[in-house]
C-alpha cells in the first residue's frame, strides 16, 4: 500500500482514537466516560497539528495549511502525548468494559510508541523517495475541489508551502549534526524529484493541477482569479522554495549524506534499527533471528518454484529461467493503456469470488488508477490508498505504468490480490465498516505487520477461486512471495550485519524474477524506511500459523470464511493481541 511517514501513520491510527466518543460510546460506568472524554479531546488537538491526515481521512476543516514540523511543534506534541499518557493512567481500566480495555491498551501502546519514535530521533528524516514535502502536490489528491473555497484553501496552502519547506530544512539540517541522514544514493533520487518540480512557467507545475478543470459551478470572472491566484502563490512562493531546498539537498545534505547505505553507520544504528524492526513486527524478534527467518523462507519458496520451471519444461538452470522472465517480451506489454486495462480487469474477476472467502464483505468501493507520472519512475509496482472517512473518496489501487515493458504480466494477479482485494481494500474498508469500534482502530493502519501481513497472506487465497491456473502467474505468485522473503534478508543484511547496496541488489536478482527496474526501485526503499519491509511476511506468517492452529483443533469444524473474519472483525492489531484474539476464538468455536 501507500507507504507514510511514521507521524503520518501515527495520525491514522493512535490519533483516530479520538473518534471514538462519536456513536460509540460505551454506555455506563464513568471510566467509560473518562476514558471517551480523552479521545474527544485528543482527536480534536491532533486534527489541528496534523492538517494533512485530517485530509487523508475525509475532513476537510484544515485543508488550508500544512503541518507544523518546526522543532518546536515536535517538542510542544511530545509534551502533549506524555500528558495525554498520563491522563489516560489515571483512569483505571479494571472499571472499563470489555471493549475499552482493549482501546485502552491499544491507545496506550500508540502513545508509547509515538514518545519512543521522537526520541529515537526518527523525525529527523522527513523526507525519502516515496513520501515527503517535494511531493506534496499529491495533497491535491486527497481533497476535493467542487467550490471557491476549496480553492481558496488550495491557494492558502501555496502560500504556505514556503515556510512548511524551511521548517523541514531545518530538521535535514539537525539530522547532519546528529549523524541522522538519508546515505549519498537516497539523496541523488530526492534531489532529481526536487529539480522535476523546478518548471519555468508556473502553469506547468503539478501544483496547478487543480485549476486545469474547475467546475462549472464556479463563475468564469472568479475562475479567473482563483487561477491567478494560484499562478501568482506557486511563482512566488512554491518555486522560490524548490530553489532554496534544491540548494540545501545539492550543497549541504548531499555532502554529509551517508556513503553506507544501512542504519548501522548512523551513531547508535543498531540499536535505532532494532527499535525499527520491534515497532514494525509488533514482535520482539531480533534483527538476527528474522535474518535467518528470511533464509529458511527463500529456500522453502525456491523449491516451490523448481517444481513449476519443471513443469513448462524449461531447459536451463534457475537462473536462466529468470532472465527467460525478465528478458521474454510475451511476459510484458508495450502500451500503458493495455497494463491498466489488464489491472482492472483483474480486479473484476476477483470480486464476484469474494463469497467463498468471507460471509461479511464491505460495501465501500474501490478503483484501478494509475500511479501519478511525477513519482512514477521512483516507486513502487503499485500502492493503495484508502478511501476517506466521510465517503467522499473511494479506496484506489494505483499502478505504475511507467516503462510497461518492465511490468511482467504474471505479476498482475498476484499484486492485485495483495493490492485491492481480498487483500488491502476489503481489510482496511471492512475495517471503516466496524462501527463497533471505536474510529481508531477502524482507520488505522499503524500495525504493518497486521495490515501488510493480512494483504501477503491474501496472494495466497487465489487458487481458492480460480486465480494462478497459468503456471507463469502461479510462478508470479510464488515470485512476490519470494520478494517478500528476501526482504528480511536484505532489510537485516544492509541495516544490521553491513551489506552494501550490491550485495542486497545481487541476492535479489539471484531469487527473484522481479525486473531490474523494480528490484533497484526496492532496494532503494528499504534503504530509506528502515524495518518497514520487515512487517510483510513476519505478519503472514503468524497469520498463516494462526490458520494453522485452528484447523488442527476444530478439523472438519473449521470455516475458513469464519476464520478469516475473526481476523478481521477488530481491525488492525498487533501480532500479540491478534493471536490472543484467535486463541480465544478457537477455544470458543471448540466449546460449541
Amino acid at each position: 500500500m501507500k507507504f507514510l511517514r511514521s507521524t503520518f501513520l501515527f495520525a491514522c491510527i493512535a490519533v483516530l482514537a479520538a473518534c471514538a466518543s462519536q456513536g460509540m460510546k460505551s454506555a455506563g460506568n464513568g471510566e467509560n466516560e473518562q476514558l471517551h472524554a480523552l479521545f474527544d479531546d485528543y482527536w480534536e488537538t491532533y486534527l489541528s497539528e496534523f492538517p494533512t491526515t485530517a485530509s487523508y481521512i475525509g475532513d476537510q476543516r484544515f485543508n488550508d495549511r500544512w503541518s507544523d514540523v518546526s522543532l518546536a511543534a515536535f517538542e510542544r506534541r511530545n509534551a502533549l502525548y506524555r500528558g495525554y499518557l498520563e491522563r489516560l493512567e489515571a483512569i483505571d481500566p479494571a472499571g472499563l468494559s470489555e471493549l475499552d480495555r482493549t482501546n485502552y491498551a491499544l491507545f496506550k501502546r500508540a502513545l508509547e510508541d509515538s514518545l519512543a519514535d521522537y526520541a529515537s530521533g526518527n523525525y529527523l528524516f522527513p523526507i525519502m523517495q516515496t513520501s515527503g514535502m517535494q511531493l506534496a502536490y499529491d495533497t491535491a489528491s486527497l481533497v476535493s475541489f467542487e467550490n471557491e473555497q476549496d480553492y481558496r484553501n488550495w491557494i492558502l496552502r501555496l502560500e504556505r508551502y514556503g515556510e512548511y519547506v524551511d521548517q523541514n530544512i531545518v530538521l535535514l539540517q539537525k539530522g547532519i549534526e546528529r549523524g541522522f541522514t538519508q546515505p549519498a544514493v537516497i539523496t541523488k533520487l530526492l534531489i532529481e524529484q526536487i529539480e522535476a518540480q523546478r518548471v519555468d512557467d508556473p502553469a506547468k507545475s503539478d501544483y496547478y493541477a487543480p485549476f486545469e478543470h474547475m467546475p462549472d459551478t464556479i463563475p468564469a470572472a472568479t475562475q479567473k482569479e482563483l487561477r491567478a491566484a494560484g499562478l501568482a502563490a506557486i511563482r512566488d512562493v512554491v518555486l522560490p522554495a524548490y530553489a532554496r531546498f534544491d540548494d540545501f539537498m545539492t550543497n549541504k545534505y548531499l555532502p554529509a549524506a551517508r556513503p553506507a547505505v544501512g542504519a548501522w553507520s548512523m551513531p547508535g544504528g543498531r540499536e535505532y534499527y532494532a527499535k525499527r524492526v520491534k515497532h514494525y513486527t509488533t514482535t520482539d524478534l531480533t534483527p538476527e533471528e528474522i535474518h535467518q527467518i528470511g533464509l529458511d523462507e527463500v529456500a522453502r519458496i525456491r523449491a516451490e518454484m523448481e517444481k513449476i520451471i519443471d513443469e513448462v519444461g524449461f531447459e536451463g538452470d534457475f537462473q536462466a529461467f529468470l532472465e527467460h522472465l525478465r528478458t521474454d517480451p510475451k511476459f510484458y506489454y508495450e502500451d500503458p493503456q493495455e497494463l491498466l486495462e489488464a489491472y482492472r480487469n483483474t480486479a473484476k474477476r476477483i470480486d464476484p469470488e469474494l463469497v467463498k472467502l468471507f460471509h461479511v464483505i464491505p460495501r465501500t468501493p474501490y478503483g484501478v488508477m494509475p500511479i501519478p507520472a511525477p513519482i512514477a519512475p521512483y516507486t513502487y509496482t503499485a500502492y493503495y490508498s484508502g478511501p476517506a472517512a466521510d465517503g467522499t473518496r473511494a479506496g484506489y489501487y494505483y499502478v505504475n505504468l511507467y516503462r510497461p515493458e518492465v511490468r511482467p504480466k504474471y505479476e498482475i494477479e498476484a499484486l492485485t490480490m495483495h493490492e485491492s482485494v481480498p487483500g488491502h481494500h476489503l481489510q482496511i474498508a471492512r475495517a471503516m465498516e466496524l462501527g463497533k469500534l471505536p474510529d481508531f482502530r477502524r482507520y488505522g493502519e499503524s500495525y504493518t505487520a497486521f495490515v501488510e501481513g493480512w494483504a501477503l497472506y491474501a496472494e495466497s487465497l487465489g487458487e481458492m477461486i480460480g486465480l494462478y491456473q497459468d503456471p507463469y502467474s502461479k510462478f508470479g505468485q510464488l515470485t512476490y512471495e519470494m520478494w517478500r522473503a528476501v526482504r528480511l534478508v536484505v532489510d537485516t543484511g544492509m541495516h544490521y550485519k553491513g551489506w552494501t547496496r550490491e550485495q542486497a541488489v545481487e541476492f535479489f536478482m539471484a531469487n527473484a524474477a522481479k525486473t531490474e527496474k523494480d528490484i533497484n526501485n526496492e532496494i532503494d526503499r528499504y534503504i530509506s524506511w528502515p524495518g518497514q519491509a520487515l512487517a510483510y511476511k513476519i505478519g503472514e506468517l503468524k497469520i498463516k500459523e494462526l490458520r494453522a492452529r485452528a484447523e488442527a483443533a476444530l478439523g472438519e469444524d473449521f470455516d475458513l470464511k469464519a476464520f478469516h473474519d475473526e481476523v478481521l472483525g477488530a481491525g488492525a492489531l498487533p501480532l500479540d493481541v491478534l493471536e490472543a484474539r484467535i486463541d480465544a476464538w478457537i477455544a470458543e468455536q471448540d466449546a460449541t
